[in-house]
């Protein structure tokens, strides 16, 4: 999360922001944001039939990469060696003293997986995702074994990415061993699934590097009193008040500590007891909560809905969604070949697309000058794109008529506002229809 200088002009409409203080507790999911770990969201005898005569034909899915461990050490260096010198000095609390020694066992933890890697949960994760789908579609799943159709796998290139695929795959085969020799290679394709990196995302980054209203508003939401208040109670729980007083950064500080519990989650199964490491002791519920909602919104605007007059953070992605029409479209014209699509990716692609299709939390963005704020704005990166996200469309065909299902992390969802279902209530559409809803005529 950036440190930025203050804005003073939107500081007075920053005071709506915060959200509500609660106990010190277990912490909310939310306050985990993007970082959180993956959840289904329906349990499995709770999903609708299709109209009688319809046959599942096609499954197509983009997924974020599962639980990980962090990307660098850097969190984990800057505490420790503040942690170092308050042992030294004799300047820990007496809850701070268990500290250093459970951040050097996790950061010991995460260079074992690897940096950036799939942790253990994450693994799991990818292959309980890939079980729930093979059992929700049993009969799709028949077809393509006895009919050899084939079954694409493609990713970002990235090695989390890759190795979440891998796990998927691998659990599809172990559902069917018929499947296995269906399975195509993993593929790379960095312009449909990588394209904040790509040359489709040339102005997104451009945005993201030299836009001083979103600068200016991040540095207003960051910078308040809240963050100051907050950084200091994360702290003090560590480290005594004369050594508190001596952090030249404290905010910089009690982000790095609010990183790494962030992602300790991730990193369950690698714990000394498998339980978890422990870390949620250093941040009051209050504290977690205010550091989610800055990670929120920074995310909300470099990713998600972001201004309302402005489409630069979620426009790219529509190379994705014009691949998931692509597909089905293939399949109703009778030149596609697979049985299923299966892509693996990243949260910088997942949420963008969310946005793009206005799937819920995803559907409001923020006036000029009305900064995102939790008490008026549904966007949470723990619901949008936690860890292992992902987005599922299946195709069921009776004669020449095509329907789509919609999956939103494994939860029957309905398409944006102006899409009708083929009735109220129904989770299912005609794929003719989406494509008027969706400007495809």
């Amino acid at each position: 999360m950036r440190r930025l200088t203050p804005v003073l002009a939107l500081g007075a409409l920053l005071l709506t922001t915060l959200p509500a203080h609660a106990a010190d507790g277990p912490a909310h999911r939310e306050s985990y944001g993007t970082k959180a770990p993956y959840e289904s969201r329906q349990g499995a005898h709770a999903y609708q039939r299709p109209p009688a005569g319809f046959e599942p034909v096609l499954t197509e899915n983009v997924s974020r990469h599962g639980s990980r461990a962090a990307t660098g050490s850097e969190d984990g260096d800057l505490v420790l060696g503040l942690w170092d010198q308050a042992q030294e000095d004799g300047r820990l609390t007496e809850e701070g003293e268990e500290f250093g020694p459970t951040v050097r066992a996790l950061m010991a933890a995460m260079d074992k997986v690897g940096y950036g890697n799939l942790s253990g949960r994450g693994r799991q994760e990818m292959r309980d995702t890939a079980t729930r789908m093979e059992q929700r579609l049993p009969t799709l799943f028949a077809k393509i074994a006895d009919e050899g159709e084939k079954i694409d796998v493609v990713s970002s290139g990235q090695g989390r990415a890759v190795d979440s695929a891998a796990e998927y795959t691998g659990a599809l085969a172990a559902a069917d061993p018929a499947l296995k020799p269906l399975i195509g290679a993993t593929r790379t394709d960095k312009d449909l699934l990588y394209f904040h990196k790509a040359a489709g995302g040339a102005a997104y980054r451009d945005y993201i590097a030299n836009d001083q209203r979103l600068k200016g508003t991040l540095n207003a939401i960051t910078d308040q009193p809240r963050t100051h208040q907050a950084a200091r109670s994360v702290l003090r729980r560590i480290f005594e008040k004369s050594f508190v007083d001596g952090i030249s950064d404290q905010v910089g500080a009690a982000q790095a500590i609010y990183d790494l519990y962030a992602i300790a989650p991730a990193m369950i199964q690698e714990s000394p007891d498998g339980r978890g490491w422990g870390l949620d002791r250093y941040l009051s519920r209050s504290d977690a909560a205010w550091f989610g909602y800055l990670g929120d919104a920074e995310d909300f605007y470099e990713k998600g809905p972001g201004f309302s007059d402005s489409d630069i953070t979620y426009k790219m992605a529509g190379v994705l969604l014009d691949d998931f029409f692509r597909q089905a479209e293939a399949r109703r014209a009778g030149t596609g070949d697979l049985g299923a699509e299966l892509r693996f990716t990243h949260a910088e692609e997942i949420i963008p697309l969310a946005a793009l299709m206005g799937l819920p939390g995803s559907t409001q963005p923020a006036a000029p000058g009305e900064p995102y704020a939790y008490a008026d704005d549904p966007w949470r990166g723990a619901s949008v794109a936690p860890l292992g996200a992902n987005i599922q469309w299946d195709v069921f065909h009776r004669g020449d008529r095509y329907l789509v299902r919609m999956l939103y992390n494994e939860k029957e969802t309905a398409f944006k506002a102006g899409c009708r279902p083929i009735s109220r209530g129904s989770a299912f559409y005609d794929l003719d229809e989406l494509e008027r809803c969706f400007g495809r005529g």
